[in-house]
Order: C-alpha cells, then structure tokens, then sequence
C-alpha cells in the first residue's frame, strides 16, 4: 500500500489533466479531418457520376467505377491521418518516435523491395479504374485473351470466355488491352456472292434488309445507324466478297449481327441472289474419269462398252 501510495503522490496530476486535454484536441481534430474529407469525397463521387453520365456512360457502370476509386482514396487518406495521429499521441507520452519512423522506413524499403510486383499491380489497376480503360460488362481482348470483365480490382483483372475458361491478369502484367465494347460496338459482315450475279443489285438488297432492321421493334432499338456497306471488298476463289458494318449499342453486335445475316440469306433466296460454295471433282486418271463422262461415252452410237 505505501508503494501505491507514493505512486500516486508522484505523480503530477495537472501534467496528467493538460496532457489528456492535448489528447482530446488531437482526436478533435482528426475527427473533423476525417468529417471534411468525407463529405469533400461525397461530393467528389457525385461530380464524378454526373461526369460519367455526361459522357454516356451508364449509371450503373458509372457508379461502380467512381465508388472503387473513392474507396481507394478514403483508405489511404485514413490510413494515412491516424498513422499521425497515433506517433502525435505517443510523442505527448514521452515516448521518442523518431527510433519507430526510423525502423518503419527501413521496414517499408525491405517490404517494397520484397513486394515490387505487388505495387505495380495496384498502381497499375487504379490507372486501368481511373482512366475507364474496361469495365465490369466489357468484352475486352488482353494480352490476346478474350472475354467478359467479370471483375476489376487493384491487383488483377478477371475475364471469362466464351466456354466459361476464367482468365486471371495481374494488372501490372497488362501489356495490351482492347475495349470491344467502348460507348459503342460493330458487327463487321463479309458476304460472299457468285461472280454471275450484278453486285449493285446485291448492294441494294442488302441495304434494304438494313432499312428494315432498323425499323423493328426490337432489333432497331439496339442499332445505332443503318448498316454500312462498303462495296465490293476482294475477288475469292469462288465468290465476291462485300464488306459491311453495322453500328449496335455496346456488346450488342453479335445479336444484330446474327438476325442481320438471317435476313439476308432469306432475300438472297427471294431474289434468286446465289451464295456459292466450293466445289471439287476428284479424278483418278483417264482410267477413272468422272461418272458422269463414262456414262457419256457409253451412249455415244457405234461405241462398243468397254469391261470395267
């Protein structure tokens, strides 16, 4: 008891009623940091929402990008204002923290040294968030890969293709990345037709069927404008070949394109317009001619049939 008792009398309470009155000021003020930077975060996200929206960027894809960037700011501005809470509180203890920022520094170079890879990802993700060079919903190609974004954090970037293959990139292994569904996609037709048919006429056919596309209920809600048709674009073995394009809403090309050339194959048929196919003839010889060339020379009159 006279230990406690001389403990208690040593001690100078009014240095222990200033100290923790420094210590509620220091946590006032960091409240309040925390508060203004909240609500200047707040707004931040909502200017970057309505910015988005400006642009044509879907809400919802809008918000998810702005709130990932958000959330990255609010940690590491979080992170960074109680670290200085916390060395200010243990400096009105007495407690010398220049010995702890010394070794967190040496501490930090080994981890950065050790995780070099690791930080190139996250820096390199939240440029790929930033900059909104893929979404969650996009059909991208990256580093030759293709497939639906299903996620988008800071240190990978996660596709799925078409046979449902999940595909894992770390960001900062990234080298090539191309959006195919960027504020609008294309279906891009090449239709062949046989050399005997006019190709002004087939032209017109085609941009008919177009016309009426944009017409439908459904399929002209997703197109942009009436399909281009470029004209005659290369002389194939068995056919010439006319290029197109038809402008869709995002990731909407390939139902377009499918009912676009259903159609086409039923005018093709309505106006007689020949789609050809390869053709071969196998010939063994004068032995072996064709079928319908023996079964010739076997009615020709005078000609005696010769054994197989």
């Amino acid at each position: 008891m006279d230990i406690l008792e001389q403990f208690i009398q040593s001690i100078s309470w009014e240095t222990v009623i200033l100290t923790c009155l420094r210590i509620l000021v220091i946590l006032t003020m960091a409240w309040g940091c925390m508060f203004v930077l909240k609500t200047a975060l707040k707004r931040l996200e909502r200017r970057l929402i309505r910015k988005g929206e400006q642009d044509g960027e879907p809400p919802s894809e809008s918000e998810k990008r702005v709130n990932t960037i958000i959330r990255l700011i609010r940690q590491a501005t979080m992170l960074m204002i109680w670290t200085t809470v916390g060395l200010v509180i243990l400096k009105e203890f007495d407690v010398e923290i220049a010995p702890i920022i010394a070794s967190a520094g040496i501490v930090g170079l080994a981890v950065g040294f050790g995780a070099q890879n690791l930080v190139r990802d996250v820096i390199s993700g939240f440029f790929i968030i930033l900059e909104n060079q893929i979404r969650v919903g996009d059909v991208a190609i990256i580093n030759g890969t293709g497939g639906l974004v299903e996620k988008i954090n800071f240190r990978t970037t996660v596709l799925r293709d078409l046979g449902g293959v999940v595909h894992v990139f770390p960001n900062g292994a990234i080298t090539t990345t191309s959006n195919l569904t960027n504020e609008w996609s294309a279906y891009v037709f090449d239709i062949g037709v046989a050399y005997k048919e006019n190709t002004d006429r087939v032209i017109s056919v085609m941009k008919e069927v177009g016309r009426k596309m944009m017409q439908h209920e459904r399929f002209g809600k997703l197109m942009l404008e009436e399909p281009e048709v470029f004209g005659v674009d290369k002389f194939a073995d068995s056919s010439v070949v006319i290029k197109g394009r038809i402008r869709t809403k995002p990731i909407r090309q390939w139902d377009v394109g499918r009912e676009y050339l259903r159609r086409i194959k039923l005018a093709f048929d309505e106006h007689g317009i020949e789609i050809p196919f390869p053709h071969r003839s196998i010939y063994f010889g004068e032995n072996s001619k064709p079928m319908d060339l023996k079964l010739i020379e076997r009615l020709q009159p005078g000609r005696v049939p010769q054994e197989a």
